[in-house]
């Protein structure tokens, strides 16, 4: 089944599925007669009834800061306080040194390889199961991004494959938390110390998740984190830089304000050789902490319910939680990530499970495809300036290098996601959809011949 899922349509059904209501109540689930009616798409009773509340989560906290900015008459970075008050306190959360609020995880992954200096002729290691900024950030520098191969049981980038991927030509590993668990971090660091490459965390989905005890984002030379609409704290549009390292926080701050390193407008041409404006304005940090009032309280309840929906899906044969590596003591589940082994299903295909499934009027989603195969991705070795820069065979070679066959398998038909809004519920929310999975795992012949 091709993947047609992307961003938009992420926002969509998180907009549909969040947890919170517009003044911060939660919507409660109608279930009746799981175990013995049949499922939704053979002509049952849907299992979900009442309607999916909105996200994001608000009430008067975020009107007030929002028209204290506006009265204030001072909007932006260059004129206003909050911002260096919203930076200090998502470093403090974070046990981080330094915190450099920018417009989108994009333009946090933007400034960071933009202050390492990557540009052509230079290699970044990414992983394959990943959104597309990931990808983009690094081809926007004339770069190449050498896609590695994913562990299929915790859906995060190979660290094995990652080593092999390493060149003389590799500048920077950035590794990528996906769905807000973190990566193989030992092993990453491991890694980087002994390549001697930084290592760069894509935290963008990952707040306030952690590896031993220590938020991530702390460990490579920096992390980057997204505030976008669909993220578990977010500002609409928005992201930051974490490092703790004063001298790089400098640099990424002078590449973010068009190679100024002053807090004021200037007419001067700044440090470097090359910049760009990527700040975040202070209506957005204002947001960022009203939000951040119930950061906590969020995700204590989604590590409860989706602590005990991993319970629950346990005694079903055929759905398998994303695996974490023996570091993680917490994960931000931005997404809740599992696999779908149809052979415990009578062979019900992964797009019939996700349409039963949305059918009982619970969201869900096959997530990321195969990127390296999707012609956006393969379409770099014909693009004209890699052609020039690289030359025919490279980009012929770079090709064959993009070989995922682990992701292949895991994305063409087992990896299945939930949305971090819909673990803002009840326990009883997390049996009622551990219930319709059973329903649709009971009636799965007749729903492969409907």
């Amino acid at each position: 089944m091709k993947n047609k899922f992307n961003r938009r349509g992420f926002i969509g059904i998180a907009a549909m599925a969040g947890a919170g209501a517009a003044f911060g109540g939660l919507p409660q689930w109608s279930f009746a007669g799981l175990q013995d009616g049949k499922p939704a798409i053979l002509g049952g009773e849907k299992a979900y009834t009442a309607g999916f509340a909105s996200w994001p989560v608000f009430d008067t906290t975020e009107e007030q800061a929002l028209i204290s900015v506006l009265k204030s008459g001072k909007w932006g970075r260059l004129d206003g306080p909050i911002l260096a008050e919203f930076e200090k306190t998502y470093a403090d959360l974070n046990g981080a040194s330094h915190c450099l609020g920018v417009s989108s995880g994009t333009a946090a992954l933007t400034t960071i390889l933009g202050a390492l200096g990557i540009g052509p002729g230079d290699e970044v290691v990414i992983p394959v199961y990943t959104f597309i900024a990931t990808y983009n950030v690094v081809v926007l520098n004339y770069a190449l991004p050498i896609l590695v191969d994913t562990d299929i049981e915790t859906f995060q980038m190979d660290v094995k494959k990652a080593e092999a991927a390493v060149t003389a030509q590799t500048k920077a590993i950035m590794p990528v938390h996906i769905g807000g668990t973190p990566a193989d971090i030992d092993a990453l660091m491991r890694l980087g110390e002994k390549t001697g490459i930084p290592i760069i965390e894509d935290a963008c989905q990952a707040h306030l998740a952690e590896w031993k005890g220590k938020k991530v984002g702390n460990f490579g030379l920096a992390g980057a984190f997204s505030f976008q609409s669909s993220k578990n704290l977010n500002c609409a549009e928005g992201g930051a830089v974490l490092t703790n390292d004063a001298g790089f926080a400098r640099t990424c701050y002078t590449f973010h304000n068009q190679g100024q390193g002053g807090t004021g407008t200037s007419y001067g041409t700044g440090l470097g050789t090359r910049a760009t404006n990527l700040r975040l304005t202070e209506f957005q940090g204002s947001l960022l902490l009203a939000q951040m009032t119930r950061l906590q309280r969020q995700v204590e309840t989604r590590t409860e319910n989706a602590n005990y929906l991993t319970e629950l899906l346990a005694d079903i044969p055929g759905i398998e939680p994303a695996k974490w590596y023996p570091g993680t003591t917490r994960s931000a589940y931005h997404l809740y990530m599992f696999r779908y082994l149809k052979e415990h299903f009578h062979g019900l295909s992964r797009g019939k499970f996700v349409d039963a499934l949305n059918a009982e009027g619970i969201p869900c989603d096959p997530g990321y495809g195969q990127m390296n195969r999707d012609a956006y991705v393969t379409g770099l070795a014909s693009n004209s300036h890699y052609l020039r820069m690289y030359g025919e065979k490279a980009m012929k070679e770079w090709l064959e290098r993009n070989q995922c066959p682990q992701n292949d398998t895991l994305t063409g038909e087992q990896s299945l996601w939930f949305f971090q809004t819909m673990l803002l519920g009840t326990r009883e929310n997390m049996e009622q959809i551990a219930e319709a999975i059973r329903k649709i795992q009971k009636y799965a012949k007749q729903i492969a011949k409907a």
